[in-house]
């Protein structure tokens, strides 16, 4: 009786693990398909540092209060990187894709694009657009 209860504790504690790890999973496959939309090319650094730092957004839009001084630095500790080189590599993917990317999907996120005649969005504001979106999206599909 006693070793069935363990067990049974054990195998809850797994169970939690496992369906934790399955969100993790599905998390980042929905960053990395967003990103694959604006066009981000996944062979720069900026595009890791995006991803893993919308993902941190996504778990704590707390962070969107201090990007440079909290989230580049969590991301720079991660990355045995710098902030600096975080923050350069992140604004160059943003770049490239606003420049080769699709303008279509920077309408839809953002509401505007070059064809607007406005400038890319900043590091942040392109960061915390896609984990709202991300997060709001959770959102929906909780209450459906």
């Amino acid at each position: 009786m006693y070793n069935t209860v363990i067990n049974n504790k054990k195998w809850k504690r797994m169970e939690k693990r496992m369906t934790e790890e399955k969100k993790d999973l599905q998390l980042e496959i929905s960053v990395t398909n967003i990103l694959r939309e604006f066009g981000v090319p996944a062979h720069l650094n900026g595009y890791v540092y995006l991803r893993k730092g919308i993902i941190y957004l996504v778990k704590d839009m707390g962070m969107a209060r201090s990007i440079t001084k909290g989230l580049y630095y969590d991301l720079a500790k991660d990355c045995d990187s710098t902030v600096n080189k975080i923050e350069r590599s992140i604004r160059n993917a943003i770049e490239v894709a606003w420049e080769r990317g699709n303008e279509d999907t920077f309408d839809k996120y953002f509401g505007y694009s070059q064809r607007n005649g406005r400038n890319r969005p900043c590091n942040s504001e392109f960061m915390v657009q896609i984990a709202d979106y991300i997060r709001l999206n959770q959102m929906a599909t909780m209450t459906a």
